[in-house]
């Protein structure tokens, strides 16, 4: 009994490695989710809030491909197209937002107001929310893709799993909390106004690109 133990810790090591390594290399792409993470991060506003739902929903997502949801999602096309076209409206909005905020900042707009209320941190968790499980790239990266490398492991598709979740954990974790070192650059209204051009940017070709893929 004892070798096997030990024969299954073994093998386990290498199978979390490689899911770590391939979840970190599917997460850290530039995309609205980490766009998010990372404005939320340089102003500190509802960080944890915002770091655990990403965590946590990635985690529910990566559970769900590696226990065989994707030949379930792969079977009814439909829903992808109802995500896309959701995700790719809710994209541009966003991103029209961020343009807005680009061309015209608020008063106060730099790191000096820091606060944050009940009223930030509801807005903070439903946009992450909406950014998180109304994007159709979410299911194909990680319900489809590491749902179907993961099988190729066997017995050890779990472990798999459980390294694409740590990767997603440390991932925005560093973002999220990593990004204040960013504060000192981005103290002046003039750096967010470079903040939200790109955030509008990325959103919106996004968001485009989304929509024209979806119909």
């Amino acid at each position: 009994m004892f070798p096997s133990v030990v024969g299954m810790t073994s093998s386990f090591a290498p199978a979390a490695a490689a899911g770590f390594g391939t979840g970190l290399s599917l997460i850290v792409a530039i995309g609205a989710q980490n766009a998010f993470v990372l404005r939320q991060g340089v102003r500190r506003q509802a960080v944890l809030a915002v770091v655990v739902i990403c965590a946590v929903s990635d985690a529910v997502l990566i559970s769900l491909g590696v226990a065989g949801l994707g030949a379930v999602v792969t079977a009814w096309p439909a829903a992808l197209t109802v995500v896309g076209l959701a995700g790719g409206c809710f994209l541009l909005c966003y991103g029209a937002l961020a343009g807005v905020r680009g061309l015209r900042p608020a008063e106060g707009q730099g790191l000096s107001s820091r606060g944050t209320t009940a009223g930030s941190v509801r807005a903070a968790v439903l946009t992450c929310l909406a950014l998180t499980w109304l994007n159709p790239h979410v299911y194909l990266d990680t319900v489809l893709m590491l749902g179907s490398i993961a099988a190729d492991r066997g017995s050890l598709r779990w472990a798999f799993g459980a390294g694409a979740m740590l990767a997603s954990l440390v991932w925005f974790a560093a973002l999220g909390y990593g990004a204040r070192l960013l504060s000192g650059v981005l103290a002046r209204p003039v750096a967010w106004r470079v903040v939200d051009s790109l955030v509008a940017a990325t959103m919106l070709t996004m968001g485009a690109m989304l929509l024209l893929r979806t119909l």
